[in-house]
């Protein structure tokens, strides 16, 4: 029979806990006094901020404050939906998503494992320096870079192009080039850095996996598959879940330093949309709207992708 709980028991079983949480916390202080700055950081500039989107279901007033303001309902994601160029800017913003995440992404796992193949240890840390730099300049740094390099006049690519037998390209003046400025500038950028996960991942593959492979007679390549990417698979699976949840969200800077009038056509994304129509045009409901719809996307993205990562491979943020 079992022994009845009785109110006493609950207290002390709650007095009990809250000791133990307390006692786990004082225990690795210095962990969680570490962690502090960026929970406050967290708090103060990704979820305070959250409250400002009910003014995407307002007529919202600078002077009225969010109490004052008339409520419109759904009346600015109807607009959204409506404008005439709203679709050709999500198309682009959807299409550098895509092709973000089939080549930006894989690029600091190759360039990991092709690092993890490099014997010679200064010469290593050397080359890791080096592709590291790019992901510490601006991206105005960026763009003036990638503007000398692809001069139609003075460019060095355009220089080739001309030796070769064709005729310049001014590649930042044509719609039919910036996705793919903007995209290889991106994996040029961050590429390097983004090789320092997977670079402690591989390091801390057994040893003895690779030497009983060599027993086994299998090469450099069969190891690789065999036995380096199996064991990435977990890193990779969070990086991916982490990056589809930033599948609309490219950057506005980014972007605009490259945009001009003659490749806005396919160089437009939501973020510079917003940029436009909410700060220079002021239209504050209108771009908290759009906003919210970015957001939204990208969290379903995340369930969904989480949710199939968790059947296929076992691996999931919760």
């Amino acid at each position: 029979m079992a022994a009845k709980v009785t109110a006493a028991d609950r207290v002390s079983y709650k007095t009990a806990t809250k000791h133990s949480l307390f006692t786990y916390m004082w225990k690795y202080r210095t962990l969680y006094l570490i962690a502090l700055p960026g929970i406050i950081y967290f708090i103060i500039f990704k979820y305070v901020p959250l409250a400002g989107s009910v003014i995407a279901f307002q007529n919202y007033n600078i002077f009225k404050g969010f109490t004052g303001s008339e409520w419109v309902g759904l009346e600015h994601f109807k607009t959204m939906f409506q404008y005439q160029d709203f679709l050709r800017i999500l198309t682009n913003t959807i299409l550098l998503g895509l092709y973000d995440l089939v080549f930006a992404f894989p690029a600091p796992i190759i360039l990991a494992l092709l690092l993890n193949e490099i014997r010679l240890v200064v010469y290593k840390r050397v080359l890791q320096t080096v592709v590291y730099m790019p992901h510490f300049l601006s991206w105005v740094i960026i763009s003036g870079i990638a503007l000398g390099i692809l001069s139609p006049s003075t460019g060095i690519v355009n220089h080739v192009l001309e030796w070769m037998g064709f005729e310049p390209i001014y590649f930042l003046g044509e719609n039919s080039y910036i996705r793919t400025v903007l995209i290889g500038s991106g994996i040029w950028r961050d590429s390097g850095y983004g090789t320092i996960i997977y670079l402690a991942a591989l390091a801390g593959i057994n040893p003895d996996l690779y030497e009983a492979a060599e027993v086994d007679g299998a090469g450099r390549w069969k190891q690789t598959m065999a036995i380096t990417l199996p064991s990435l698979i977990p890193t990779i699976m969070i990086l991916f879940l982490l990056h589809i949840g930033k599948f609309l969200d490219l950057g506005f800077e980014r972007v605009w330093v490259f945009l001009n009038a003659l490749n806005t056509g396919n160089g437009e994304i939501l973020d510079t949309y917003i940029y436009k129509a909410g700060l220079l045009s002021q239209q504050y409901s209108y771009t908290t709207a759009v906003g919210l719809f970015k957001s939204v996307v990208g969290l379903m993205l995340v369930f969904i992708g989480n949710f199939l990562s968790k059947k296929t491979t076992g691996e999931s943020l919760y």
